[in-house]
């Protein structure tokens, strides 16, 4: 049966919180002949798919790279095709959202992208902000690398305000500063496509992360690949550091 394996999950064991690298959309769009902007729509619906499922199954937490600070460095046209399937999907995407308990929330930087596109993502978020069901983290023009620079600087200016002290600086301090504040740092992260690295995703939060990497392009992973990532999150033993 699509979506459930014959597996029982522990629920006692769900990770709260799931991180995704949706990685292929372009090699797997390059492989049926088709350009990159074809496989970036099917990679939305496959995410859309993944995030109803995670909803379904318990997931409270769920956050995607969907759009990195490096990102701008590709191709004009393909960042061109990119921003217009977000504008065009994200207000279409809302309504569909807000009827399935899902809240949206947007991570990164958002000034980089047109006021139009800006009241978009806070018309979403709007929308969505009294939902009770998963929290669904798109991260956009994200950098993790720059979300600790931009917490850093905020410390920086909370001491010299006198808001707190230099010995007062711990890691709660830090994590309330990130852009992820009030949330779990995510128990599982799911790479697709068979690269093995985090691209300056979320550094901060992954730290005791156990990591997933799947061999197959994003478009093509399915509800059966979740179960499957969550069955084998379940057989690890988390140990944070210690014995």
């Amino acid at each position: 049966m699509k979506g459930c394996l014959k597996v029982d999950f522990n629920k006692e064991n769900l990770p709260t919180h799931i991180a995704i690298i949706m990685d292929g959309n372009r090699r797997w769009a390059k492989a049926k002949g088709m350009p990159a902007p074809f496989g970036h729509r099917e990679g939305a619906k496959t995410l859309e798919k993944i995030v109803r499922y995670a909803n379904k199954i318990g997931i409270k937490y769920i956050t995607v790279y969907a759009f990195s600070t490096e990102n701008w460095k590709r191709a004009e046209d393909e960042v061109k095709s990119l921003i217009l399937l977000f504008q065009s999907y994200i207000d279409d995407y809302s309504k569909r959202a807000d009827s399935e308990n899902i809240k949206v929330k947007f991570i990164g930087d958002m000034t980089a992208f047109k006021p139009k596109m800006q009241k978009g993502l806070k018309n979403c978020e709007e929308r969505t902000k009294n939902n009770t069901g998963i929290t669904f983290n798109i991260a956009l023009n994200y950098g993790g690398r720059a979300e600790i620079v931009k917490a850093v600087k905020e410390i920086a200016k909370d001491v010299e305000d006198k808001k707190i002290g230099i010995e007062d600086i711990d890691e709660e301090i830090i994590s309330n500063k990130l852009y992820t504040k009030g949330e779990p740092d995510p128990d599982l992260l799911i790479r697709t496509s068979g690269e093995m690295r985090l691209s300056n995703f979320l550094p901060w939060q992954l730290v005791y992360s156990e990591f997933l990497f799947v061999d197959k392009y994003w478009p093509d992973f399915s509800e059966e690949d979740l179960d499957e990532a969550i069955i084998e999150y379940q057989k690890r033993t988390r140990k944070f550091g210690a014995n």
